[in-house]
């Protein structure tokens, strides 16, 4: 599979399943090299829906049908060597609100209710866990701890790029599992472009608001009301001023409005698609 934009720093991987499906699934080079650690970013193939939902859409709240949906999580869960019983999602409202995730958790959002609300970031240091996050367009942002054994992954559209989702993440991570930032290794999942991402005034100036020193870096103005938005590099410096190295944060740059046909994009199809999955397990290996 081909992608606009480099993407030196994410690859594709085909999963062969129990019933011979083909499965393809992004994943982080760096991730990849840390023992104990599963992750995925999917694509819109190897699934079971159809119509404007094809093929591997993992939202239960857009009109699909909910069997497909389930089937599609038995599809990743397959994939990261495990099953629906270990999956938890996040409830994402566009907050910065991170919960830490416990064994109590396990199947939240899939084989059983959540009974939680209003969370865009998961946090945990319980091996067999996966960790599910939804996408189609905002930043997907991963966190690993490789020192105490803990994970994290965070949804960061322009609301909580502005609140500082991945500086959050990192002081929750700190809060419950003495996480230093020096320690972690970050990514930056497959998400909108700037090229592709204009915002209004308002947007603009809630991140020259928020990131005064360089937020002239990240926004270009348009001269006509509209601005583009870098949210890539507005994460990655979020990272930075949170104390995480440059060399441990990778970059997808990979779009998903440039990528329509083969990622869900809210942009790209005005609304009328399916959500992407970033997931991220510690294994109990």
């Amino acid at each position: 599979m081909k992608y606009k934009n480099n993407h030196k720093s994410m690859q594709e991987t085909i999963y062969t399943l129990k019933d011979g499906r083909k499965l393809p699934l992004l994943t982080f080079d760096m991730l990849e090299k840390i023992p104990g650690i599963r992750h995925c970013f999917t694509t819109r193939q190897g699934g079971v829906s159809s119509g404007i939902f094809e093929s591997l859409n993992l939202s239960f709240t857009r009109g699909d049908d909910q069997k497909a949906v389930r089937r599609n999580y038995e599809i990743v869960a397959e994939a990261m060597g495990t099953d629906l019983s270990h999956v938890v999602t996040s409830d994402q409202t566009h907050t910065v609100n991170v919960r830490k995730v416990t064994a109590d958790d396990a199947g939240k959002g899939v084989i059983k209710p959540r009974d939680y609300q209003d969370v865009d970031g998961l946090i945990t240091d319980v091996p067999g866990l996966l960790l599910a996050t939804f996408y189609a367009d905002c930043v997907p942002l991963y966190f690993v701890d490789p020192v105490h054994h803990a994970i994290g992954l965070s949804h960061s559209g322009w609301r909580g790029t502005a609140m500082g989702m991945g500086r959050v993440t990192c002081q929750r991570m700190y809060q419950e599992f003495h996480t230093r930032p020096e320690d972690l290794i970050c990514a930056i999942g497959p998400s909108i472009c700037q090229d592709c991402y204009e915002v209004s005034k308002d947007v603009a100036d809630a991140f020259y608001l928020a990131y005064p020193v360089w937020a002239k870096d990240v926004l270009i103005d348009k001269q006509n009301g509209k601005y583009q938005l870098d949210l890539w590099e507005t994460n990655r410096r979020i990272l930075m001023d949170a104390g995480v190295l440059e060399e441990h944060i990778a970059v997808a740059n990979i779009c998903t409005c440039c990528n329509s046909s083969k990622l869900f994009s809210h942009r790209a199809t005005g609304g009328k698609r399916g959500n992407l999955g970033a997931f991220l397990m510690l294994t109990e290996e």
